[in-house]
This record gives structure tokens, C-alpha cells and sequence, in this order.
């Protein structure tokens, strides 16, 4: 696909690893959607990196487990750029840590409701529009080997896995589906005693910077030939 001036919306867009994608999008000519749940001060400075290479952005507001906000997101989308032809599921929570008897109810609602059941709904409303294009899910490590923070979010991220494998093979040849499992990313999120820890388990001796993972989904949409793919981001930490 050749990215130049093309729309994309990328969810959960205000911060790390989704502002990376947006902005790396927007370096190749991309118009960009900018999703955001709370911060829209941080969705708007995602917009203006990403107006500084020239393409227009705009910042669109929804929690992805609400269908009726998603639908109002989309719409509002449409209505702007007129199309939609690269969407990336990068929305995404961690939820509490915790063991396998302390998980509620609540917990497992909240977060498949966001990494799951949400890129789902973004992926349905948005293939209303969508005739032809690309779709990247942006997974986890965790969806292959379980992860530490709990079932809930390994659940959550290995369900994403196998809908990515299902939606490449229900859209193509007009929808290519792919996905990128990062291990653990250098964001505000994790403090510096973790990030020395997980440097230690890397082949790399490194953790991954947002930037590169946008490298990744640059790689899968600048390429015709790729659906139903899986690839892992985690510097050597996991291997197939």
C-alpha cells in the first residue's frame, strides 16, 4: 500500500506506543484520526507531532467497549476525511496485577472489555466504511506465553491473536489483517528498576521504544503480501 494520502485512526493514540504509530503514519503522508478515552490534551498534542509533517489530524474521542461511542467515533471520522482505509487497535489496559483466584468479575469485564471486545467493535463499525485496507492489532507477548500481570490481560491479548487470524481470513483479499506482539516497550508506565530487570531478559540487553513497534506496523502496511501474521516485537525474549 502506498501510505501517502491515506486515513488512518489509531486508538488509544494520546500516549506511547499509540502516539509512535500515529506519528510515524503521519511521517508518511498519512491523515490521522487520533482516538482518545480521557486525555484529550494528550490527543491533541499526539495531533499537532503529527500536523508538523504536513498532514492533517484530528483528535476523536470514544471509549472502545461502548459501541455507541465507537459508532459516533467512526462517524465523525467519515464525516472529516470522507474514508477510512487503516485502522490500528492499539487501545489497550493493563488492569491489576493479580493471581488467578483474586480476579473479579469486574477486573475481567474491564480489561477484555477494552484489548478485546473493543478492538472488535472498532474493527465492526469501522468495516461499514471500509472497503479496502489494512488493519493492525496491536497484541502482547503475554498472549503467547501468559504473561505475569494476570489471565484476565493474557486473555484478553491471546483472544485478540486469534481474532486477528480470523479476520484475515474472513476480509481478504480487499482487508488485510495483521498483528504485532511487543514484549515489554519503554514507556512512562514502567519505572526504572523494572525497565533494568527487563532489560536483563532481553538478547538485545534492551526494552523496546515505542518508536520501534511503529516501525513494525509501518512495515505490515507498506506491504501487499502479508495477512493473518503475527510478529513479535520483544527483542529475542520469546521465540517461535
Amino acid at each position: 500500500m502506498e501510505l501517502a494520502g491515506k486515513v488512518a485512526l489509531v486508538t488509544g493514540a494520546g500516549r506511547g506506543i499509540g502516539r509512535a504509530i500515529a506519528v510515524a503514519l503521519a511521517a508518511k503522508g498519512v491523515n490521522v484520526a487520533v482516538n482518545y478515552a480521557h486525555s484529550r490534551e494528550k490527543a491533541e498534542e499526539t495531533a499537532k507531532l503529527c500536523r508538523s509533517h504536513g498532514v492533517e489530524a484530528i483528535t476523536v474521542k470514544a471509549d472502545v467497549s461502548s459501541r455507541e461511542e465507537v459508532r459516533k467515533m467512526v462517524e465523525e471520522v467519515i464525516d472529516h476525511f470522507g474514508r477510512i482505509d487503516i485502522l490500528v487497535n492499539n487501545a489497550g489496559i493493563l488492569g491489576k496485577t493479580l493471581k488467578p483466584m483474586e480476579v473479579t468479575d469486574d477486573d475481567w469485564d474491564a480489561v477484555l472489555g477494552v484489548n478485546l471486545k473493543g478492538a472488535f467493535i472498532v474493527t465492526q463499525e469501522v468495516l461499514r466504511y471500509m472497503k479496502r485496507g489494512k488493519i493492525v492489532n496491536i497484541a502482547s507477548i503475554a498472549g503467547k506465553d501468559g504473561g505475569t500481570v494476570g489471565p484476565h490481560y493474557a486473555a484478553s491479548k491471546g483472544g485478540l491473536i486469534a481474532l486477528t487470524f480470523n479476520l484475515a481470513r474472513h476480509l481478504a483479499p480487499d482487508i488485510l489483517v495483521n498483528a504485532i506482539a511487543p514484549g515489554p516497550v519503554d514507556t512512562e508506565l514502567i519505572g526504572p528498576e523494572i525497565k533494568e530487570r527487563l532489560r536483563s531478559l532481553s538478547l538485545t540487553g534492551e526494552i523496546a521504544k515505542p518508536e520501534e513497534i511503529a516501525h513494525a506496523v509501518i512495515f505490515l502496511l507498506e506491504n501487499d503480501h502479508i495477512t493473518g501474521e503475527l510478529i513479535d516485537v520483544n527483542g529475542g525474549r520469546l521465540m517461535d
